[in-house]
């Protein structure tokens, strides 16, 4: 009975919803309250589920459900809540995935850390992509498969079970009192988990990390299909007629974008594809330079999700360890660079580095001659022997269109790999999918790359390859256009209120095609003291971001997303991107990122009307 209500209210919810919650990759964080997330969306939704109300109106006051599509939505949380509904379980201990072998890898991870004992059972067959040996010996983490024939013959264990199933109804469990976690696998979808009893509950928030630093949530189109599914019954249909298609042209478009020639991977995320990279390059190390310290260099006040996550792959592994990278304000990157290299050189460890350029949020360029020169500079080892060459991991989602890598260019001779977030300029943010390239010297660790996000099936779905195929063949004109805009926005605010510190790239670095469309904004401030001056400027800070949105609705958002087709979004990094950063590196100033199609007008107007009022 309880079933067949929440099956007809779903139907209408369908019918009614906003299409934003197909569509958006990113939401209005003036209207999202972090610390109850999904909680506070799900609540809400059930009450309007217990007074039977599904109407248009209703749905669109609802608050927003996790603050980026990766981690979640209102779709996901719907299937989500619904699946625990027809299962008498709690809506947080259902968690759908993109992938289907994450949820199992999450669950590994928190065993690895409590040193608890992991058991995976199946009765089909587990996924061709699930690499055990690779799991062990790369990743550390220590657990048996073992096939079965009988759910109800399931023992007893000292440490977690985990059943694997390939269900048709993707919300069918067997549960069973002595399987801890049930994963309901769908190879066009992903999966969702089902944590079994309270005494699990305790996973239930470092599952949800791994969700969010290490792949996706399924995504908004394919929890439309399951959710379609559980109204209707049908079999999922796979509309995969155009995928190979949708394929080869966007990965012919990367290498023209990017003008290289190795094999581009995709995945269903920008931090979707940093995760098998980062875990490539220490499969590399491993099998490369045995028993060696692995050293990741990463900037601390960069994006929140690249710092969180490689802090996260290091605390599983003994041999591998983050080395801060200072990069903005009195720091240089290059000379930081110098210094770190030596140092790990001397110890004869395996230095990686991971690096914004321009940098964010201050959009700051290093001397790229210089960096060349730093990286491909030729180190001994305290013993007089060769030390390792470094690779550059770069982050290029601030400027995709520049030719880093590709022949002659300034980063063709060093190993040198580039990514990018695709819910940025290649996809306009209408999908998360991000990608990665290599420059000639990085064939060998491509493929390892490419293994590791095969492993983690964290591959762009096929309806993400759709609007990659359709958004990047524009994205170069894209971002010259909203340049446009920026530069043209920067000059006035430069000449409005010239008291305010501007960072953004030069006209001598736009000249040589390095054109961001993101600035950020120290605000001019006022008090006897630091911290009364800090106030002041924060303060004004959000002053600024609400009288444009206030004036400007339908283009100015509180947002933290970029490279967006329409509009103007403004963050505070400090309270956005860089949500995991330590205190003391966060950057409490205005950052904004403008489209190539928005009334610049209008907020040259607003802005002014700003100036005045302070």
């Amino acid at each position: 009975m309880q079933e067949n209500k929440i099956e007809k209210y779903i139907k209408v919810v369908l019918e009614n919803m906003p299409t934003d919650w197909l569509h958006l990759t990113t939401h209005r964080l003036d209207i999202y309250d972090e610390k109850l997330a999904k909680n506070q969306f799900l609540n809400h939704f059930e009450t309007l589920f217990q007074s039977n109300n599904a109407e248009a109106s209703a749905l669109h006051q609802l608050p927003t459900a996790y603050d980026y599509i990766r981690l979640g939505h209102p779709l996901s949380c719907v299937l989500e809540w619904a699946i625990a509904h027809i299962n008498h379980q709690k809506p947080e201990n259902i968690i759908s995935f993109s992938s289907q072998t994450m949820p199992i890898l999450a669950i590994l991870r928190k065993n690895l850390l409590e040193n608890k004992n992991t058991q995976i059972l199946y009765t089909d067959e587990i996924p061709d992509f699930f690499d055990a040996e690779i799991l062990k010996n790369v990743y550390d983490y220590k657990f048996d498969v073992i096939k079965i024939d009988q759910v109800a013959d399931i023992a007893k264990f000292n440490g977690s079970t985990i059943l694997l199933s390939n269900h048709d109804d993707i919300s069918s469990f067997d549960i069973h009192s002595n399987i801890d976690f049930l994963i309901n696998l769908t190879t066009h979808l992903g999966s969702v988990l089902l944590i079994n009893g309270e005494q699990n509950e305790n996973y239930i928030s470092d599952i949800q990390h791994v969700r969010r630093r290490e792949t996706i949530a399924m995504t908004p189109s394919n929890a439309l299909i399951a959710l379609q599914y559980l109204i209707e019954k049908a079999s999922f249909k796979s509309n995969n007629s155009t995928i190979e298609a949708d394929k080869k042209s966007v990965l012919k478009s990367i290498k023209e974008i990017t003008g290289t020639t190795l094999k581009p991977l995709v995945a269903s995320s920008g931090l979707s594809i940093q995760y098998p990279i980062m875990m490539g390059l220490i499969h590399d190390a491993q099998e490369n330079h045995a028993g060696k310290a692995i050293k990741f260099i990463v900037p601390p006040n960069c994006y929140g999700g690249t710092n969180d996550q490689a802090r996260r792959v290091a605390a599983c592994l003994d041999h591998v360890e983050i080395v801060d990278l200072p990069v903005d304000g009195d720091n240089e990157m290059v000379q930081s660079i110098e210094n770190i290299l030596a140092k790990i050189a001397h110890d004869d460890a395996v230095p990686y580095i991971i690096a914004e350029i321009p940098t964010n949020p201050r959009v700051e360029v290093p001397n790229l001659i210089d960096l060349k020169n730093t990286l491909r500079k030729k180190r001994t080892t305290a013993n007089g022997e060769m030390a390792i060459d470094p690779v550059f991991i770069l982050d290029q989602t601030f400027c995709p269109n520049i030719h880093f890598l590709g022949k002659g260019e300034i980063l063709s001779t060093i190993r040198t790999i580039s990514y990018a977030s695709g819910s940025k300029f290649p996809s306009g943010g209408k999908c998360t999918a991000g990608y990665c390239v290599g420059n000639d010297k990085t064939a060998s660790l491509m493929e390892k790359i490419e293994i590791h996000l095969q492993l983690c099936d964290n591959e762009a779905t096929h309806h993400q390859m759709a609007i990659l195929a359709k958004q990047l063949p524009s994205m170069n004109q894209r971002i010259h256009d909203a340049y446009k805009n920026t530069r043209e926005f920067v000059n006035f605010i430069g000449e409005t209120l010239p008291a305010a510190k501007i960072n953004f790239v030069s006209e001598e670095l736009a000249a040589q095609e390095i054109t961001p469309s993101v600035f950020s904004l120290d605000l001019p401030t006022k008090g006897n003291t630091d911290a009364e001056k800090e106030t002041y400027k924060r303060a004004l800070n959000l002053k600024l971001i609400n009288l444009m949105i206030a004036e400007i609705p339908d283009e100015s958002k509180f947002c933290v997303s970029y490279g967006q087709l329409n509009g103007c979004y403004w963050t505070i990094p400090a309270t956005s991107t860089q949500g995991t950063t330590k205190e003391g590196d966060k950057d409490y100033i205005v950052r904004a990122s403008l489209s190539p199609n928005m009334d610049l007008e209008l907020h040259k107007k607003v802005f002014l009307k700003f100036v005045e009022g302070i």
